[in-house]
């Protein structure tokens, strides 16, 4: 008895390194989108004037300090959605945050973005007569006004230097801005039709020289 005992194999307990293993991943995977969610939210809090003045953050924190997208990847992704319906905040924000983690980092990068200006908008709906005629809040709203200026002009500045415009083709962007603005042409058809130019020149044109 004593040796079919000792002989007897001990069966161990299943291993629990795939648990863990699925643990650590969920747990990497909530990581991520929380991250996202602050990100864009410190983003969305902190910004006037519009979607284009959140440029700069994005390229800063996105391109960066977490490394998500590349600096090309993201004047593509701009392009993208200023191209798109819809908020041009929302949209970016969206698509870092589907690249970063699918369908729940696309809607927690989309959260972080639009939470900031609901929760704003919400609370000066509230109490907006008791300030709308206040001097200082009109000064604070004069003095936004030329920094936003600032705030668009210089990512304009830098997506220009990504795009690799020279003064070859910088008539290209001003050809452009003058028809939006002079002739009133919708930016949809300068977007249509500077596609369609791409891409025949990319097929065609280009090729051959």
């Amino acid at each position: 008895m004593m040796n079919e005992e000792h002989n007897t194999p001990k069966i161990s307990p299943p291993s629990q390194g795939g648990a863990e293993g699925e643990s650590v991943g969920a747990g990497g995977e909530s990581s991520s989108m929380l991250e996202a969610l602050k990100t864009f939210f410190k983003i969305g809090i902190v910004t006037f004037g519009g979607g284009y003045a959140m440029i700069p953050m994005i390229e800063e924190e996105v391109v960066n300090k977490h490394h998500w997208v590349k600096k090309e990847e993201l004047l593509d992704l701009i392009a993208i959605a200023q191209s798109c319906p819809g908020v041009f905040a929302i949209n970016i924000s969206t698509f870092i945050g589907y690249k970063l983690n699918k369908r729940k980092g696309a809607l927690c990068a989309t959260l972080g973005a639009a939470l900031p200006s609901f929760i704003i908008i919400l609370l000066i709906a509230m109490f907006f007569h008791q300030f709308k005629d206040n001097p200082v809040i009109a000064a604070m709203f004069r003095g936004i006004r030329p920094a936003v200026v600032a705030l668009i002009a210089v990512p304009t500045f830098r997506l220009a230097q990504s795009a690799k415009i020279t003064l070859t083709n910088c008539w290209i962007p001003i050809a452009c801005a003058l028809a939006i603005w002079a002739l009133g042409v919708s930016p949809i058809i300068i977007i249509v039709v500077a596609a369609v130019t791409g891409y025949v020149y990319g097929q065609f044109i280009k090729p051959t020289e």
